[in-house]
């Protein structure tokens, strides 16, 4: 058995005991391999397969990265502009304690100031914390929460990881392309990429026309569909493992097409972490090992986890997804940075 093969197994482990289905893509050397294990779902269900579609979680701020590249690079907005220049004309702007705007760049690169979590959020989510704690937070609760917070540190200045800022730029990037976020990421991203199991719909498995979709287990307990209408930008897309592949080997100018110079732009490093020597650019994580330059990034919702990576100077691209919920002390999201490091050649 190879030291791939070893990361590959050892992730798989990871998943376990919830998990019924995995699924681990990778690309190197020219080479393309999407590994399955399991079933969609507990009892006699139909066998996981490259095809199958789980869900996202936080991965889902990469396609939102992208999107705002992609507008970018047509000039339909800057990557300075002030969120104020992209809000609805009927949306009250948040408190802002600096002379310095937030900019969309602070969204894209969680240094605007924002909370993580928009204010008004957690109170509504009670009866569904464990299921489905976005579901009853859409359009106008954002909207709400928006005029109702107030920003104390000059954006720019702090990083601070934020499910709030990476959503309202979602939603600003649907005002300036004028579709909803998930319409509006298909026409520009998921369509020229030919990504064709990566959504933002939130249907059930079992619904026409689906792809299938893996059922996602917390603790051992199936979770409904993932719901997360006011901020999909930050967490709404589900994808394959084909898909991911995909995906991830477009940021290495494979099949980019179109998209070339805006998947370039993400890649760009826009500032170190405090206390590491780790960089962001737009949304990615940036790291160097092994002489290898490294992007990753992580989510999970409560029924599914999620890793993402590729190695412009490896060659390499790697998805690891499963459909169990994070757990305490959990290892999948490491094991999956640790097949993307075998798989890049990084050494031990």
């Amino acid at each position: 058995m190879n030291e791939l093969d070893t990361a590959v197994r050892t992730a798989v482990r990871a998943a376990e005991p919830y998990a019924t289905a995995v699924t681990v893509a990778v690309a190197r050397d020219g080479q393309e391999e999407v590994r399955c294990f399991g079933r969609l779902a507990h009892g006699r269900t139909a066998a996981c397969t490259p095809d199958t579609v789980f869900e996202l979680g936080s991965v889902s701020k990469t396609f939102t990265a992208l999107l705002l590249a992609e507008l970018a690079a047509r000039g339909e907005l800057a990557l300075d502009d002030p969120v104020t220049r992209r809000l609805p004309p009927d949306w009250r702007p948040m408190t802002v304690r600096s002379p310095e705007p937030i900019r969309l760049l602070h969204l894209a690169t969680h240094t605007s100031g924002l909370p993580g979590l928009p204010p008004g959020l957690l109170a509504g989510a009670v009866p569904t914390w464990q299921t489905n704690p976005y579901a009853a937070f859409g359009d106008d609760q954002l909207r709400a929460a928006l005029s109702r917070t107030t920003v104390r540190s000059r954006p720019g200045s702090m990083h601070r990881y934020s499910n709030y800022g990476v959503g309202l730029l979602g939603r600003l990037l649907a005002e300036t392309g004028g579709l909803p976020y998930g319409e509006l990421l298909a026409k520009r991203v998921l369509v020229p990429l030919g990504l064709s199991a990566t959504t933002c719909a939130p249907e059930a498995p079992d619904a026409p026309d689906v792809p299938s979709r893996a059922t996602g287990y917390r603790r051992g307990r199936a979770m409904p569909t993932w719901r997360i209408p006011g901020l999909p930008g930050a967490g709404a897309v589900r994808s394959s493992g084909s898909d991911l592949l995909r995906y991830l080997q477009a940021h290495l100018g494979q099949g980019s097409g179109e998209l070339g110079t805006p998947l370039a732009d993400v890649q760009r490093v826009r500032l170190r972490l405090p206390h590491s020597s780790d960089e962001l650019c737009l949304v990615w994580n940036h790291r160097r090992s092994g002489g290898r330059e490294l992007y990753f990034h992580t989510g999970a919702t409560r029924g599914f986890t999620a890793f993402v990576g590729f190695s412009p100077t490896g060659a390499t691209a790697v998805a690891t997804l499963a459909n169990t919920g994070p757990k305490r002390g959990g290892r999948f999201v490491q094991a999956g940075y640790e097949v993307l490091r075998t798989a890049a050649g990084c050494g031990t």
